[in-house]
């Protein structure tokens, strides 16, 4: 039996209501839209999101015992560069794992996870972890600036302790030129509404669902939940009625508290759905691009076991909003903005960074052999003065250890997109101190001895040579 045997999402802290993008842009046409999007910080990206996601989906398990991770996004900050390579190193995964990634379409989330199933029911991986992560951008003005949203979803797929049991999938594939983009674009480009609601989804949906029903003879009673992405809130009701399911048997998209959230929409419905389920529930989910790619999950009796970690309602619901439209722009580097002199970004030292690259993206340290203690970064003499013990040390990964602040400051003179630029000292609670960047906080809103926790975000961005630099900062405790 192959399915689903961990799972979590991720939803960024920052909300942008839709009226305070109205009130900015919404001279330049009549869309109206209520409820609010999530907006990714401006250090995070779809990378670090989906690192998020899966520190949640693997908080537990043995990570050695991977055999494989597979990355789903249509944002990827790399177009020549395999971004499931750097998720698996910041998770501190074994390199002997095989690694994809999954792009230019929205139902990439839904075919990694198909590949995924299929790789671990032939025995080729003993289980496999699918991230979905999309940060896009929209251009001011444009009705996808009201619906696209940030967020990310993970899902462990293995043969033991299944949670959720796949039981059969149905595709049809069309190259529909509804959603595109070039290498040389930075905006989505669109045909129009009506074209894309009555000949994209109202029709690919339509044709996997009722594709999966003939094929395994079942009806539309048979499914506990249904999930379906549609921007369009009439076409997605009208979807479910034409194939004759109950408004219940829908599960809540999220477009009015998250947004489209690209290939991990679907994911992060089903991680919803899975959350909320009871054992026997069949759930439906279905990934829309390019045609559409539908999926269906026996939910098993052993989904108690992964109620532990954070839900997506305690993401929903653990919300910070963003009242600066300017500011959100900015984010987003739709609106360039003075840096001065203390913001530019030096050359990268690719060969420096290849060399450490356990200690940046992993944040791993040693622990000496001889006394236990922790430290950041590797030393090979122990700190310890009473200890001194010389090349005695092992790996010992930092990044989801429990950890306090022991002092901060808040700078305004180091430029950041998001002032004051907050510093802090963190300890970690088995030993081991060092100086992190705190992120997610507001001026004045930490205390000392107040517990953080550690969080994979882009660093900075070298723009002139293309690269993308990530390490660990340190933040407040997310309820």
């Amino acid at each position: 039996m192959v399915g689903i045997t961990s799972f979590s999402g991720y939803i960024p802290r920052y909300r942008l209501t839709r009226k305070t993008i109205l009130e900015a842009m919404g001279w330049l046409n009549s869309v109206s839209m209520h409820g609010e999007k999530a907006v990714a910080n401006f250090d995070e990206d779809s990378i670090t999101m989906a690192v998020a996601s899966s520190i949640e989906c693997l908080k537990g398990i043995d990570r050695n015992g991977l055999g494989g991770l597979f990355f789903a996004s249509v944002t990827s900050p790399y177009c020549e560069r395999e971004c499931a390579a750097i998720i698996a190193n910041a998770l501190d995964l074994k390199p002997n794992i095989r690694t994809a990634d999954f792009s230019n379409s929205l139902k990439g989330g839904t075919a990694a996870l198909m590949s995924a199933c299929e790789a671990v029911e032939s025995g080729r991986a003993k289980n496999i972890l699918v991230c979905a992560s999309d940060c896009r951008s929209e251009k001011p003005g444009s009705p996808q600036e009201l619906t696209f949203g940030d967020g990310a979803a993970s899902l462990l797929i293995g043969t033991e302790g299944v949670i959720a049991s796949l039981e059969g999938s149905y595709s049809v594939s069309y190259d529909f030129p509804d959603y595109w983009r070039s290498g040389n674009d930075k905006f989505d480009r669109t045909l129009e509404e009506r074209w894309v609601r009555d000949e994209g989804y109202g029709k690919f949906i339509s044709e996997a669902i009722s594709g999966l029903l003939k094929k395994y003879k079942l009806t539309a009673k048979d499914f506990a939940k249904v999930i379906y992405p549609c921007l369009f809130p009439r076409e997605h009701a009208a979807i479910g009625k034409r194939l004759e399911f109950d408004l219940r048997q829908i599960q809540e998209p999220l477009y009015t508290t998250v947004g489209d959230t690209g290939t991990a929409s679907s994911l992060m419905m089903l991680v919803d759905a899975i959350e909320e389920g009871k054992a026997d529930d069949n759930i439906l989910i279905i990934g829309y691009g390019s045609g559409a790619q539908a999926l269906f999950f026996n939910v098993r009796g052993k989904i108690e076991q992964n109620r532990n970690g954070r839900s997506i309602k305690v993401y929903v619901h653990s919300k910070r909003e963003l009242t600066s439209y300017e500011k959100y722009i900015a984010f987003r580097g739709v609106l360039p903005v003075e840096s001065g002199p203390r913001g530019e970004v030096g050359p990268t030292l690719l060969p420096v960074t290849w060399r450490e690259r356990q200690a940046i993206l992993a944040l791993k340290g040693s622990k000496c052999k001889r006394c236990g203690i922790p430290q950041y970064p590797r030393q090979r003499i122990c700190i310890n003065p009473e200890c001194k013990a010389i090349d005695e040390m092992e790996d010992y990964r930092f990044s989801d250890r429990e950890c306090t602040l022991f002092t901060y400051t808040e700078d305004y003179l180091t430029f950041t997109l998001n002032p004051p630029q907050t510093t802090g000292m963190i300890d970690f609670e088995e030993g081991g101190r060092f100086v992190f960047d705190i992120t997610d906080c507001e001026a004045g809103s930490l205390k000392i001895g107040m517990q953080m926790e550690m969080t994979f975000r882009k660093k900075y961005a070298d723009e002139v040579r293309g690269i993308h630099g990530y390490f660990w900062k340190a933040m407040p405790i997310r309820e």
